[in-house]
């Protein structure tokens, strides 16, 4: 199938190449690190960022885009579920 856009490069800001399932732990990294995160169903997320940082983003909607560079989503804290990471 053609890719019309294969010869750009990705940005931050344009949209994601790959998606996978994030279940959040406390002691598991992501896959990957992330452009951003998709919360399927609303709640609380905490998450660190892959600068180190950690940050809690409360009352996040459902359907939200968390556009946020992180490289875990820490189990304790977070009550959204159905969380996908863009990469």
């Amino acid at each position: 199938m053609p890719d019309r856009f294969s010869a750009n490069a990705a940005s931050l800001s344009g949209p994601a190449s790959h998606v996978f399932p994030v279940t959040p732990s406390d002691a598991t990294d992501l896959t990957e690190a992330v452009r951003a995160l998709y919360i399927g169903s609303g709640g609380t997320v905490s998450l660190r960022t892959v600068s180190g940082a950690t940050a809690t983003f409360l009352s996040v909607a459902a359907g939200s885009i968390l556009p946020v560079r992180a490289d875990r989503v820490l189990q304790t804290g977070t009550t959204a579920t159905d969380i996908v990471g863009l990469v």
